[in-house]
């Protein structure tokens, strides 16, 4: 099952994310964690669309950093068209940031689909099922029948898009609640032990196993902490959609075919006419009933992952995730910010990042 697949490869990373925090506690050095998420959760995405290893946290591959860079660059580029009168015009000449974009485009392209048409001949080479049904989703198309490569290589890199910075940035603004708000990180952390049951913990990697489906089921308030973080700091703070025909809105805007409709999910979570008046505080156990069960509420009203036909399909995939991730942390270690008095704030992006990156240090959890 993809799910058994995907949970292996994020314990696997989650491993790795904890033994450089270890590190970094040993030598009581700080840590840009930011930086640290958005490379495991490029990795773990990779890993389970393509079942293969781009190791971008220890920098090996040359391939691999190529393509996180020009992904970043390709992803801050195209954000600038929504400033950028002229962009049509770059785009033509191929001139400024549109050449950029297509340089970082046409290597983006490259690499997947070499290792699209490298994972083809290896099913058509395998004479046993250890590559025609490997776990990843790429092998589980080409199970199915032959497809073009360029509508491979659109879908493969839409699951990239989609798992990459959204989780990662998610985590980053995760782990700044948890700094500025001690007393959620002690709650949170004390759930994680007592879901896995753990009193201490002697090695990070071993504790890893003791993070399973059965312990992450019952982590209601590191659900709640998730969750709350995006309902403040969401992964895609704007979003929009493209009319296909004449409409009228619910309150009556009569919208044309053509028509761009956008929405701002930071927005909305800091309105008090939908969250009340604490709109604007963090507080978890706005999303726990009486019995400290998580609570979902209805995703018109929590935009985090869209809504109605175009909810995200990877919201589970992305929640287990980052509980996986979080659980592991949690249950290693104690964090706190690296200047209590650096301000953080956002960085103009297509999704949420923290200008900066984040600068923590991490002690060891007895």
């Amino acid at each position: 099952m993809l799910r058994d697949f995907s949970t292996s490869i994020f314990r696997k990373n989650a491993a790795k994310v904890a033994n450089i925090v270890s590190e970094a506690a040993n030598s009581n050095t700080k840590l840009e964690i930011q930086d640290i998420f958005m490379k495991s959760t490029l990795d773990s995405i990779f890993n389970v669309v393509f079942g293969t290893e781009i190791d971008s946290m220890c920098g090996t591959s040359e391939e691999g950093k190529n393509f996180a860079n020009s992904f970043d660059n390709a992803s801050a580029l195209t954000l600038y068209r929504y400033v950028d009168v002229f962009w049509k015009i770059k785009k033509f000449l191929n001139i400024g940031s549109e050449a950029a974009l297509r340089n970082n485009t046409e290597i983006l392209n490259e690499f997947v689909i070499k290792l699209i048409n490298t994972r083809i001949q290896q099913m058509k080479n395998s004479k046993g099922d250890s590559v025609r049904k490997g776990g990843d989703i790429l092998s589980r198309f080409l199970q199915v029948k032959e497809y073009d490569t360029k509508y491979l290589r659109d879908i493969i890199l839409n699951f990239v898009i989609a798992g990459k910075d959204t989780t990662g940035g998610t985590l980053s603004w995760f782990m700044y609640m948890l700094c500025k708000y001690p007393a959620v990180q002690e709650k949170a952390a004390q759930e994680v032990r007592e879901a896995t049951n753990t009193k201490t913990v002697s090695s990070c990697t071993e504790f890893v196993s003791s993070v399973t489906d059965e312990a992450i089921e019952k982590m209601n308030y590191v659900h709640a902490v998730l969750t709350e973080t995006l309902r403040l700091y969401p992964a895609l703070p704007f979003d929009a959609k493209i009319c296909f025909a004449d409409d009228t809105l619910p309150d009556g805007y009569s919208v044309k075919k053509g028509d761009m409709v956008s929405y701002q999910p930071y927005a909305m979570g800091r309105m008090k006419f939908i969250w009340g008046d604490d709109a604007e505080e963090f507080r978890p156990e706005r999303w726990l009933d009486e019995n400290g069960i998580f609570q979902p509420e209805c995703p018109f009203k929590f935009t985090a992952f869209q809504a109605g036909p175009r909810i995200c399909l990877g919201k589970e995939f992305a929640y287990r995730q980052m509980k996986i991730f979080s659980a592991v942390l949690l249950g290693c270690f104690r964090f706190k910010l690296n200047d209590e008095k650096k301000n953080v704030t956002y960085k103009t992006m297509i999704t949420l990042h923290i200008d900066g990156g984040l600068e923590i240090k991490a002690l060891y959890r007895n």
